[in-house]
């Protein structure tokens, strides 16, 4: 993140970090002419909308596992708040910086230390947007079409089907391709866009030169987390979620509404663990020995719905605690908050201009071959 050097893959090469001109395994200088990058660690890239108040399904999603490779540096790892792709749904414009700082403030005390990473607004890098532009230029119609995603959503916004929402995936393989990540963590229902970002990766590669790796799915060894009513994805405009910084008896009262399995009725049931929601954050939250006991017992009929969310919550509760705790003091301290973005902000931009000018020479999109620049 901070600086990179170049690993020789399949040929395709870039050749300066910290100011030092690389040399191939051959001995002779590197070319500079437009490649893929390969940092001395693989990129990660990923990032979530701050549409209010982040919820148990994000934390266990997603943000458990960026706060997990964090702490264990295997990656030079990247993590976005991605409001401009918020704005394809309505909003009140005067709440989106607080929105944007209370999502900033969750993926801190959720653990992803700014020390050892890049958090940053999208929107503080404008380049994003104007990656996305000539992306589109190599997207085929046909594949938004059949994005799942502009369905569920323009059944969701009836009275706001805009080309936004449309075009997301482009912008979101523009957030993905601009650092030239290499593996980008996702749940089940992002799959598709990110199969997309490969496509778009290849056609512009094909089409003009070797710039963008083909970005690979870290998935989440976390299933998919349903909402309280177990209909679908947990989602705030739904009313389904148990907030991240929710307070313990709220948790707890969310919790005893929570829907399980229509087949266990009673005491003495035989349960099904395996479409209960409320055991599938089990699989996340409890120890090994404990997730197999009560997979056991609740199949057997010994241990009722009742008691196994009182255990859910006990789980959750010792582990949202020192979650709640660092939000507070980062509450009382926002300024520390916005300084993280602004420092972020900084250092995605001058690695995401680094990729445009890459762009901008594969795209025949400069004035350098005049003798001059039009952007030096």
């Amino acid at each position: 993140m901070k600086s990179y050097r170049v690993a020789i893959r399949g040929g395709q090469v870039r050749a300066l970090a910290r100011g030092v001109l690389l040399r191939s395994c051959l001995g002779g200088p590197l070319g500079l002419t437009p490649g893929i990058v390969m940092a001395d660690k693989p990129i990660i890239l990923s990032g979530m909308q701050p549409t209010g108040g982040l919820h148990i399904g994000n934390y266990l999603g997603a943000l458990k596992q960026w706060a997990t490779l964090v702490r264990e540096d295997q990656h030079d790892a990247l993590f976005c708040i991605v409001d401009a792709h918020a704005i394809t749904i309505p909003y009140e414009p005067e709440k989106m910086p607080g929105l944007v700082l209370d999502a900033a403030t969750s993926y801190i005390a959720a653990g992803i230390d700014p020390d050892q990473c890049t958090i940053f607004l999208q929107s503080d890098v404008p380049e994003h947007m104007e990656l996305a532009w000539y992306l589109s230029a190599v997207t085929a119609l046909g594949d938004l079409h059949r994005m799942t995603q502009f369905k569920e959503k323009s059944d969701q916004h009836k009275e706001n089907v805009n080309a936004g929402l449309f075009t997301y995936p482009v912008l979101q393989a523009a957030d993905i391709l601009i650092y030239k990540a290499n593996l980008v963590p996702v749940g089940d229902d992002q799959k598709q866009h990110l199969e997309l970002a490969r496509e778009i990766a290849r056609r512009f590669n094909t089409r003009f030169t070797n710039v963008f790796p083909e970005p690979q799915a870290k998935l989440s060894r976390t299933p998919r987390i349903m909402g309280l009513d177990g209909k679908s994805k947990m989602s705030k405009s739904k009313g389904n979620t148990i907030g991240l910084l929710d307070a313990p008896k709220t948790i707890e009262k969310r919790l005893k509404s929570a829907f399980t399995d229509e087949k266990k009725l009673r005491l003495g049931d035989p349960g099904r663990p395996e479409v209960c929601n409320v055991f599938t954050m089990h699989t996340a939250l409890s120890p090994t020995d404990q997730i197999d006991t009560i997979r056991a017992d609740c199949q057997s009929g010994a241990l009722g719905c009742g008691d196994c969310k009182k255990a859910l919550s006990t789980v959750m509760l010792a582990e949202l605690e020192p979650i709640r705790a660092r939000a507070d003091e980062l509450n009382g301290n926002p300024k520390r908050v916005l300084e993280v973005l602004k420092d972020g902000g900084a250092r995605a931009r001058k690695r995401a201009q680094a990729t445009m000018a890459d762009v901008h020479t594969a795209m025949g999109l400069t004035t350098d071959h005049r003798g001059y620049s039009s952007r030096s």
